[in-house]
């Protein structure tokens, strides 16, 4: 008995070696196999503040210069038919939830800052699920309570747009992450927020990460930039110019940490020029036809850039049509995320078109700002009050086509266009009841913003 016990032992010891010997083997093949699996792509969402096409380089701008962002687009894909709405916190509204307007409540700003986390899923929830931490840096404008509330792990806010200096009121203070933190003498804002997003990268190189970049440039009050010299007969260009150079300096900041190659950039614009610049917002000599606040295209037509290094095609030029409510499942697809199956998310991934692909693109984008709205394809728009227009000339004229037109095309566009519009419904959504500018709630409210 003694001599069959202690052969059970033997076996049991040298089956426990073996197994130890296995594991020992396969511990550095699984190790391995870990490693070798492809890191999620970074994402950091660049979005300038009142910056239209007639702005930027690589649209063809006449007065303004933007090398750095013009070498986003040649290494990347620049989109030249991307739609937000026209103002600020409504655009913003769109970006974030990946919902229109009528659905979100965000209608006109004051009612933006009403939108309850309880009700409106924003982007870093969405990316959470796949292990994104993130950071919201910069303008939170007319958004509601803090980052921290919609998902944001970590956030620098300032107080209301086009912040610089400290001496600017609303300059005097910032909050990092709830903490009340002294904007001091000469420090510059966009600075400031540049280290914060070093610090932020820096800190979580090792995790995938998401970035919601919010620009103080170019939003005014247009002040003199560090670089501005004593004489410059021209400070809202040293403004675009400055901004410029911040993206060149993330691109640099981005190599030292060797994470370059795997964080895609996107560059884009929350709403086009302001009205006191958009005389000068020219390409080609031609003024776009609308500017912020307007319903025409220079109002929410944006400059898009994506860099995602090693996949998207470098230098092409891409007239898909893409909305601003696109960003929230295409970041979900690239993350390998989810999105909800109980609420409606009116975006449109074109996480394909960034792979070179033709995917499946939109026949057609809306835009709303109050209780104006519209429906646009590639070739016509259609809004709330039943007029089309031509928009083959577009982004400089909108040609109004009659009624009782006999163009058999635009019969047919104004068919397709109202299908889509009774689709969605838009006057089944939240009604605006503001002063129908699409910036204030209260329609006894004259003030302009």
């Amino acid at each position: 008995m003694k001599l069959k016990n202690s052969f059970i032992a033997m076996v049991k010891s040298i089956s426990l070696i073996i197994l130890l010997v296995i594991l020992s083997l396969l511990t550095p093949s699984i190790a391995e196999a870990q490693k070798s699996q492809p890191k999620k792509p970074n994402i950091i969402f660049i979005l300038a503040d009142d910056l239209g096409i007639g702005e930027v380089g690589c649209y063809g701008a006449d007065n303004y210069k933007t090398p750095n962002i013009d070498k986003l687009a040649s290494d990347g894909v620049r989109f030249t038919h991307a739609f937000t709405a026209p103002l600020c916190g409504p655009s913003r509204a769109n970006i974030l939830t990946g919902r229109h307007l009528f659905r979100n409540g965000a209608t006109n700003q004051d009612v933006t800052g009403q939108m309850k986390p309880s009700v409106e899923t924003f982007m870093p929830t969405y990316l959470k699920q796949a292990g994104y931490v993130s950071t919201s840096i910069g303008k939170w404008g007319q958004l509601p309570l803090e980052p921290s509330d919609f998902g944001f792990d970590d956030y620098l806010k300032y107080k209301g747009s086009g912040v610089y200096w400290n001496t600017q009121d609303k300059g005097k203070t910032y909050l990092l992450s709830g903490v009340e933190t002294k904007l001091n003498d000469n420090e510059y804002m966009p600075d400031v927020m540049h280290k914060r997003l070093v610090e932020f990268m820096t800190q979580n190189k090792d995790k995938p990460f998401y970035v919601y970049y919010s620009l103080s440039h170019v939003h005014t009050e247009i002040l003199p930039t560090p670089d501005s010299k004593p004489d410059s007969k021209n400070i809202y260009a040293d403004n675009v110019s400055y901004m410029d150079k911040l993206v060149g300096q993330l691109r640099t900041e981005l190599e030292r940490l060797k994470l370059a190659d795997n964080t895609i950039l996107v560059f884009f614009g929350d709403n086009g020029t302001a009205g006191g610049r958009a005389a000068a917002a020219t390409i080609g000599g031609r003024r776009l036809i609308g500017q912020k606040g307007s319903m025409q295209e220079g109002g929410s037509l944006e400059p898009l850039i994506v860099y995602w290094p090693g996949v998207t095609p470098k230098g092409k030029v891409s007239g898909d049509l893409i909305s601003a409510v696109d960003f929230v499942p295409t970041f979900v697809e690239i993350a390998g995320a989810q999105l909800p199956k109980d609420k409606i998310i009116d975006g449109q991934s074109f996480a394909d078109q960034l792979r070179g692909a033709k995917g499946n693109p939109r026949t057609s984008v809306f835009v709303q700002l109050a209780n104006n709205y519209y429906v646009r394809s590639l070739d016509y728009k259609l809004n709330q009050a039943g007029e089309l227009f031509d928009m083959s000339k577009a982004p400089f004229e909108e040609i109004a086509v009659p009624a009782d037109t006999k163009d058999p095309k635009a019969i047919a566009a104004r068919k397709t266009l109202q299908a889509e519009l009774d689709r969605l419904n838009p006057k089944g959504g939240y009604i605006d009841t503001g002063d129908g500018s699409g910036r204030h709630a209260d329609k006894a409210k004259k003030k302009t913003k």
